[in-house]
């Protein structure tokens, strides 16, 4: 992963905006995502690196997301895999850009601390064959976001509709998770998760997520942490560091 994470870093540099500005809403590093929406106008850009171990081998990735709201209501999401390294299944290693996923987010906000959340997503196949599924997916999926005192929740339950599945499995996916993250102090968080996914005739994954956060301002948070697996289906090992930052205020 060293190499990823040093292409990531070199660009912090070019990327780091002024100070003053909304502060920034961090997806990283869970795999729920909040109800809420970066402020109105402001793109966001998330970037780390990511490499994961399992018996199939090992498999490294550069993820990003640019994030934009263009109200408290409406937003959109791009997200993917900027590149790829993984087994080839016949002893190489495939290597190019991943899929990439479009998101429609609706946001509904309750109250300061609580908000519900609706995102439409379809992964366009943008990865070649060896390391992506070739097909397109759509997806549907339901948050809830809650402060409870000094601790945040993410609750995701999704649906997703796979363009390419195995003979007798099932082509619908379910996935449920639970972030709960809450700060160390006025620069350090740390964040605890658990996700799983579902479908019919396959193996159902599940794993547990813990990650600490750095935020030296408002509009700047890095991450680092790690991922295992709970059973054969799922990454044994995974780590990860990134990064959140504003790119630009565009109204």
């Amino acid at each position: 992963m060293k190499p990823y994470l040093a292409a990531a870093l070199t660009l912090l540099p070019l990327l780091c905006q002024a100070q003053e500005g909304p502060p920034i809403t961090p997806y990283r590093p869970s795999v729920s995502s909040p109800a809420q929406l970066p402020a109105a106008g402001q793109l966001e850009l998330e970037l780390g690196g990511l490499s994961s171990k399992s018996d199939d081998g090992r498999r490294n990735s550069l993820p990003y997301a640019l994030k934009l709201g263009f109200n408290e209501q409406w937003g959109v999401v791009m997200s993917g895999e900027g590149l790829v390294s993984t087994p080839d299944g016949n002893g190489g290693r495939a290597r190019g850009i991943g899929d990439t996923l479009f998101v429609l987010k609706r946001a509904f906000i309750i109250d300061e601390g609580s908000a519900l959340g609706l995102e439409l997503g379809a992964k366009a196949p943008t990865a070649k064959d060896s390391i992506g599924s070739g097909r397109a997916d759509y997806s549907l999926n339901g948050i809830y976001s809650q402060d409870m005192g000094s601790v945040h929740m993410d609750a995701n339950l999704n649906a997703t509709r796979l363009g390419a599945h195995d003979a007798g499995t099932g082509r619908t996916q379910t996935g449920l998770s639970a972030s709960f993250s809450t700060p160390l102090n006025e620069r350090w968080g740390v964040t605890g998760e658990w996700s799983g996914t579902r479908r019919s005739g396959a193996d159902s994954t599940a794993q547990v997520l813990m990650a600490f956060s750095y935020s030296p301002s408002k509009r700047m948070t890095v991450d680092f942490g790690m991922a295992h697996g709970l059973n054969h289906a799922s990454p044994d090992w995974a780590f990860f560091s990134g990064v959140v930052l504003p790119l630009a205020q565009l109204w």
